[in-house]
C-alpha cells in the first residue's frame, strides 16, 4: 500500500493487493488477492474479485441516479442500499464509474474488460468476458449476457436486455431488447446489414436532393 492511500479498518484486503496513493477504500469493501488499485480510486459498498486491475480515478459503489416526484411535487431520492460486485480478472479503465444497486446488486462478470470513462448505472448486470469501449453509457437495470462487445460511445437505455454474443458498432444506441446474437449498429440499433442499407439509402437520397 502506497503512502497516502486510505483503507478503512473494516475493509477486507486479501493477499498481495496493491493500493495506490490517494485511493480511498471504505468499510463495506472486500478486495480479492493480487488485485491492483490505482491512484485516486474510490471504493465503497462493493466486492472486487481476484487478479483485477482498477485504474486511476475509478469510482465503484457510489449511489445510483434514482429519484421520483412525490405528491407535493418535490424530488425525492430513491434508496440506494445494495452493492456492486466485480468478478475475477476484471480490468476497469481510468475514471469509470460503477454505481451500487437499489433493487439488485450491480454485477460485472469474470474476465470482462472496461475502457476509460464508462458509466455503468445501478442494477446493471454484465456477464463474463464482455468488452466495453470508451465512453459507453449503460442506464439503470440493464442486463447484458456473456461475450458482448460495445463499441465506443454506445448507449443502452434503462431496463433493456442484450443477449450473449452481441457486438454493437460505435455510437449505436440500444432502445429495446436484443434477443439474437450478432452484429448491430445505428440509432436505434438494428442488425448491421439493415443499418448499412439505411446509410446507403440515406446517401443516395442526399445526392439526389443536391443534384
Amino acid at each position: 500500500m502506497e503512502i497516502g492511500a486510505i483503507v478503512h479498518s473494516k475493509a477486507v484486503l486479501d493477499a498481495n493487493v496493491y493500493v495506490g496513493s490517494g485511493a480511498v477504500i471504505g468499510p463495506a469493501v472486500t478486495v480479492g488477492q493480487s488485485t491492483k488499485i490505482g491512484y485516486n480510486v474510490s471504493l465503497s459498498n462493493c466486492t472486487i474479485g481476484d487478479h483485477c486491475v482498477i485504474h486511476n480515478g475509478v469510482c465503484i459503489g457510489q449511489d445510483g441516479f434514482g429519484f421520483f416526484v412525490d405528491e407535493q411535487g418535490s424530488m425525492v431520492k430513491k434508496p440506494q442500499l445494495l452493492n456492486a460486485k466485480i468478478g475475477n480478472h476484471v480490468e476497469i479503465g481510468a475514471n469509470t464509474c460503477i454505481d451500487r444497486g437499489s433493487w439488485r446488486d450491480t454485477v460485472i462478470g469474470d474476465h470482462s474488460k472496461i475502457d476509460n470513462l464508462v458509466q455503468i448505472a445501478h442494477n446493471v448486470v454484465i456477464g463474463k468476458s464482455c468488452l466495453l469501449c470508451g465512453q459507453v453509457g449503460i442506464a439503470g437495470s440493464v442486463t447484458i449476457g456473456d461475450y458482448v462487445t460495445l463499441g465506443g460511445r454506445v448507449a443502452v437505455r434503462d431496463h433493456a436486455s442484450i443477449t450473449s454474443k452481441v457486438r454493437l458498432a460505435a455510437n449505436s444506441c440500444v432502445t429495446k431488447d436484443i434477443t439474437e446474437p450478432g452484429d448491430y449498429g445505428g440509432f436505434p440499433a438494428v442488425p448491421i446489414h439493415q443499418w448499412r442499407r439505411q446509410i446507403a439509402n440515406h446517401s443516395r437520397l442526399s445526392k439526389k436532393s443536391i443534384s
